[in-house]
């Protein structure tokens, strides 16, 4: 993905949003798991869209304020806005994936796990991606995928050990 960056130089965009956001979904998913029982899979869609929505602003604002060769214009805001959108696109995914689980009559947990499983996948996905798209060797891309999905392993770990108590 061939864009333009907020002061007009090319860059690859996309993928490192895309890796963020999805570890931010994980995230967001495990952190909604209260005294182990989780949160309804519907307040689950919501919580997932709004948290990707709140931090894709976020990342908006930094990249537009963190600029100090440029002014701020409706410009370079809408600029940033597309460049980072992929960290709020992240969450969709999951979302939906959680919203289609309990539409098929799955419990609040399986809604969840399924969630999780989706955002780890994405991120690891989103990673071998990114290494392919910059042409890098096997190896790297590999290495990519593997390192993304131990991250997302953590975040299944750390929500297991959450739950459990």
């Amino acid at each position: 993905m061939d864009t333009r960056d907020t002061d007009g130089e090319p860059e690859q965009t996309g993928f490192a949003g895309a890796v963020y956001g999805s570890l931010l979904a994980a995230s967001v998913v495990a952190g909604t798991v209260v005294d182990g029982t989780p949160i309804s899979a519907g307040d689950l869609v919501i919580v997932l869209i709004c948290t990707g929505v709140v931090f894709w602003l976020a990342h908006v604002y930094a990249l537009v304020v963190s600029s100090r060769t440029q002014p701020l214009t409706w410009q370079r805001l809408r600029a940033a806005g597309r460049h980072d959108w992929p960290v709020a696109q992240a969450s969709f995914p999951p979302a939906i994936c959680a919203a289609f689980a309990s539409a098929l009559g799955l419990s609040d947990r399986a809604a969840t796990w399924v969630a999780l499983v989706v955002a780890v996948a994405g991120q690891a996905a989103w990673a071998v991606a990114a290494a392919v798209t910059a042409r890098a060797p096997a190896r790297v891309v590999v290495l990519s995928g593997v390192v993304n999905l131990a991250l997302g392993l953590v975040i299944i770990a750390l929500k297991t050990l959450a739950g459990s108590h």
